[in-house]
């Protein structure tokens, strides 16, 4: 096997710094929301502020691309979870919890995109095409297993913890959106 050039090395480099970059803002977005400070991103990333505006000229770029990121992370996982967990039930709750995880990145992402509606519907369609699928792969399997009822749409379920977590905007800390999502779930168990 021969050594990759320089140029893909660095390709590969510049590659795993992005993720590394949209990790450390995904992360960011959670504490402190998606107008946090980008030297904060960078101090959370390892990097200098000039880093993160060479990848990302605008905050609605970084923005839009953890949500990508994000979005190809949880489409990414539920064939991995579905092969690698004891039941299909379990790997639809993990796959739900790192769903909900997401989700919490992603208020506040319309503010941000503001000065660009075109993304946002564009992000909102990724969104539905690269999840809606995975997730009904999940409900598929579990409902194979016999491990759920049958009586609602991956799409339904998705809205309803979508709706779970924007209660969590709320900042009520009497609302665990965990706890009502669990909830839901054990409610879809038979």
């Amino acid at each position: 096997m021969s050594e990759p050039s320089p140029a893909q090395a660095k390709r590969a480099d510049a590659r795993r710094n992005e993720k590394s970059l949209l990790e450390a803002a995904a992360a960011v977005f959670v504490t402190d929301g998606v107008d946090a400070p980008v030297r904060r991103i960078a101090a959370q990333a390892g990097v200098g502020m000039g880093t993160i505006y060479r990848h990302f000229p605008t905050r609605a770029d970084l923005v839009a691309a953890v949500y990508r990121h994000q979005i190809d992370a949880c489409a990414e996982a539920g064939p991995a979870l579905l092969a690698t967990t004891p039941s299909p039930f379990t790997a639809l709750r993990r796959w739900v919890d790192l769903f909900t995880d997401f989700l919490t990145t992603k208020h506040g992402l319309a503010a941000a995109l503001r000065t660009d509606p075109d993304g946002i519907t564009a992000l909102h369609a990724l969104f539905l095409d690269r999840l809606v699928p995975v997730f009904d792969d999940l409900l598929t399997a579990t409902r194979g297993a016999g491990e759920v009822t049958t009586d609602f749409t991956a799409y339904q379920l998705m809205r309803a913890i979508g709706d779970i977590c924007a209660g969590a905007e709320m900042n009520d800390p009497n609302y665990d959106p965990q706890l009502t999502i669990r909830l839901l779930l054990d409610g879809c168990q038979k």
